[in-house]
């Protein structure tokens, strides 16, 4: 059956584009974090729509799995194969072209391998603004994007990744190919179709392009970190400042200090810009379409003064230059890569309304130190949309002598969980489902809710094919 379908893809794909080496075929086997991994029959990269829909209906008929793969920068298992080893991994790295860029209507299509940063250049390249990102957006591809409906640092001001989609493109588990890839604002002409495929991972179809929002790129930034005492008066200073600039504010995160340390200890490049380390720390930043920098970071100074005179903020570090700027956000941006060097951290991608992030906070620190004692709480987060990744930092020799690791991690994870759950949260705020993540699904999401992903599963892909036991419980 294997050499079956690896002759199939060749003649799909071509002999250059199908990988079956084990030395070539392993870095796609394992998530980027060694903490998910599988086999498969090969690894195809088709480099055209066409190809993806003929691989598709080959796997259809033949009853072959399809595991569909972007840069593998998932941290849920969703972007590696299962253990059978007589699936298709398809690889859309190849599929990286850039269709068109429209600056007057402010769009930009692109097919499915491109690298985020890569959008971002091109968008700067017209004078506007792509504004999803993420501290993987140099390896990310806009496929994977869509298809976890990745959210980001920008989703205060720009929304997750569903709210930058104009139109898409979709191979159907059968082969048929979707063109959805309309420019338009408004198109209310019956079902919107596009969103069953945003957020569901490649298990209803694959996304070969996108047609996506482009904004005015903005001419004036100012950008600063505050230093608090307390997660209290952290996000209450936050939320000051989604009233005080509310068509500004862009980014808006909460890093905890034990995050910021070690950011900081394993970032290169990284130095701590206050005197003393705070307890808390909130990164800031205001864009414009119009006027200068030095005119909005005057006004964010305004503001910091008085918040300064009233005690709440304990610091600030204000940037004056973009070096400065780009300075503040690389600590943001390096948490990710610093916590797999720092010792194994269980990380909680939770979402809890606002105003009850200390709430939060506050109760899974006291179950932590009741249950966990030998775990440090470490916090980071998207302060302005509710979204905090809560991570249960183990050293790596504790971790290496813990019997039983993935009982260990779902209790663990389950405590957490029931907190959020309980403030009218969730378990999953913008790095999908996975396979990981899919006795939480079946754990705390509503029965109607699974029978409806369960009956639109079966109608987009009704022989099972399509990224098998992800996402939706069986």
């Amino acid at each position: 059956m294997k050499e079956d379908i690896i002759s199939a893809m060749r003649a799909i794909a071509g002999e250059a584009s199908v990988l079956t080496d084990p030395h070539d075929v392993a870095p796609h086997m394992i998530d980027w974090r060694k903490r998910h991994s599988g086999t498969a029959a090969c690894v195809v990269f088709p480099r055209s729509t066409e190809q993806v829909s003929a691989l598709l209906a080959y796997c259809n008929e033949h009853r072959v799995k399809v595991f569909p793969q972007g840069g593998n920068t998932s941290v849920c298992g969703g972007s590696v194969p299962d253990h059978d080893g007589n699936s298709v991994l398809v690889n859309l790295a190849k599929l990286n072209r850039i269709r068109e860029v429209n600056a007057p209507n402010n769009s930009i299509t692109v097919e499915a391998g491109c690298i985020l940063a890569d959008i971002q250049s091109a968008a700067l390249d017209a004078d506007r603004l792509f504004p999803l990102s993420l501290g993987a957006e140099g390896s990310c591809q806009i496929g994977g994007n869509l298809s976890t409906n990745a959210g980001g640092t920008n989703v205060v001001r720009f929304g997750n990744a569903r709210d930058l989609v104009l139109g898409l493109e979709v191979v159907l588990a059968d082969g048929r190919i979707w063109n959805g890839l309309r420019t338009l604002r408004k198109n209310n002409s019956g079902y919107d179709l596009k969103n069953l495929f945003i957020g569901a991972e490649g298990t209803l179809g694959i996304v070969t392009a996108a047609s996506l929002k482009l904004y005015p790129k903005p001419s004036a930034r100012a950008t600063a970190m505050l230093a608090f005492d307390d997660v209290k008066d952290a996000v209450s200073q936050g939320l000051s400042l989604q009233g005080q600039f509310p068509g500004e504010l862009v980014g808006l995160e909460l890093i905890s200090r034990s995050e910021f340390e070690i950011s900081l200890k394993h970032a290169a490049k990284t130095r701590n810009p206050f005197e003393a380390t705070p307890e808390w720390i909130v990164l800031v930043e205001l864009a414009a379409s119009s006027g200068t920098s030095e005119a909005l970071t005057e006004r964010l100074t305004d503001y910091l003064r008085d918040a300064f005179e009233e005690g709440v903020v304990r610091d600030a570090v204000v940037a004056a230059n973009e070096q400065q700027r780009a300075d503040l956000w690389k600590i943001r941006h390096s948490v990710t890569e610093s916590n797999v060097r720092e010792g194994m951290g269980l990380t909680h991608d939770i979402a809890v309304p606002t105003y009850r992030i200390p709430d939060f906070i506050g109760q899974a620190s006291e179950a932590l130190k009741q249950h966990y004692p030998d775990a440090t709480p470490v916090v980071v987060g998207h302060m302005g949309d509710g979204n905090l990744h809560y991570i249960a930092m183990f050293s790596h020799d504790y971790w290496a002598a813990v019997d039983d690791k993935q009982k260990t991690q779902l209790e663990l994870s389950h405590v957490l969980y029931d907190i959020a759950a309980a403030m009218g949260g969730t378990f999953s705020a913008e790095h999908g489902i996975g396979a990981l993540h899919v006795p939480e699904m079946a754990k705390y999401k509503d029965a109607v809710e699974i029978e409806l992903m369960q009956s639109i599963k079966r109608l987009f892909d009704p022989l099972d094919t399509m990224n098998p036991r992800r996402v939706v419980p069986n």
